[in-house]
């Protein structure tokens, strides 16, 4: 169950909190060649599963932006924000891929409101994001993203 903020001064009492998790999203192949389409980038760690599977990940394994472009579809699931003028992506802090996402994984999101902070006409979060794959050791990304919402 996604938590709903209806307006900016309720971010403030969110500071800290774990949001939750996403459901699970299977990166398939097909999502990797249309984001290697995209993006241009055809290395064939991403797109050639025969020379992959000799690879150092024994297969195709999704770009780390990829990985990174799902998380504002999957924080939709646990944080929806209403009633404000609008809302921006405002940048990256940090973001590291701790490990690979190989083809055929499920990945998942889970969101700590790192800090929130006034801006003129609304309001500054920045998030603590966790990009994992189902049963892996260690998270396929990290990120501290920041947006910006205005009433």
């Amino acid at each position: 169950m996604a938590t709903t903020v209806h307006a900016v001064e309720e971010f403030h009492a969110l500071k800290g909190q774990h949001l939750g998790y996403s459901e699970w999203k299977i990166i398939d192949q097909e999502r990797i060649d249309r984001f290697a389409d995209a993006t241009d980038d055809h290395q064939w760690i991403h797109v050639d599963a025969g020379r992959a599977a000799q690879g150092p990940f024994g297969g195709t394994i999704a770009h780390g932006y990829l990985t990174l472009s799902l998380a504002p579809v999957l924080l939709q699931q646990l944080l929806q924000v209403e009633g404000m003028r609008f809302g921006v992506n405002y940048g990256c802090n940090r973001v590291r891929f701790p490990a690979p996402l190989a083809v055929g994984s499920k990945l998942r999101l889970g969101a700590v409101v790192a800090d929130v902070e006034d801006v003129d006409g609304g309001v500054q979060v920045t998030l603590d994001l966790t990009l994992e794959a189902d049963g892996a050791p260690k998270p396929a990304c990290v990120a501290q993203v920041v947006y910006r919402y205005y009433s």
